[in-house]
């Protein structure tokens, strides 16, 4: 007499598997050699070609790093690509106005943020860079360096109020951590 076989078949219908099977699951790895992640983020073996290489995350980005969107065209093709998909993307623009567009992880507020901004810094820089911005641009536009001069006055005012704002963060973010 044959042996029964063990079913995944439990009667009820949503009882039974999703698609689901006793196979192992494929994996491609990534096509870097020796790597052995999974390779699960596609990237062009040349351009306009449909083959495509599959690398983790670390070597996708280490593939995409020198990579020129603009190689390959003259100075007003590349102007008239990037107005065109300015203009495709306005709306996210425009949603900034709002307070929607940030940081991304919600750890900076808004002053802080402008303050960043005004420095000329990315939203994700740490202290040690924010330090290093006020002082190389407080230095330029310092009154003992530039006397008389409303415009630089008005500079170092800006500087000097957004570090502030981005020192007192700093500290509370100590004192809390």
């Amino acid at each position: 007499m044959s042996r029964a076989r063990r079913s995944n078949d439990w009667g009820f219908p949503r009882w039974r598997g999703y698609g689901s099977s006793r196979e192992a699951a494929q994996v491609r790895l990534c096509d870097r050699h020796g790597c052995n992640e999974p390779g699960d983020c596609p990237a062009p073996k040349s351009p306009n070609s449909p083959d495509r290489w599959y690398f983790c995350q670390k070597h996708a980005a280490e593939y995409n790093a020198g990579w020129d969107y603009f190689a390959g065209l003259d100075k007003e093709a590349a102007a008239e690509r990037e107005a065109q998909e300015r203009a495709e993307t306005s709306g996210y623009k425009e949603s900034a106005h709002y307070g929607w567009a940030g940081s991304g992880d919600g750890t900076r507020s808004r002053d802080e943020l402008r303050a960043l901004e005004a420095l000329g810094l990315e939203p994700d820089a740490d202290f040690d860079a924010v330090r290093k911005a006020w002082r190389t641009r407080a230095k330029e536009v310092h009154p003992d360096v530039r006397p008389n001069d409303a415009e630089a006055a008005k500079a170092f005012q800006t500087y000097q109020l957004a570090y502030e704002v981005l020192r007192a963060a700093e500290e509370r973010r100590e004192w809390k951590g």
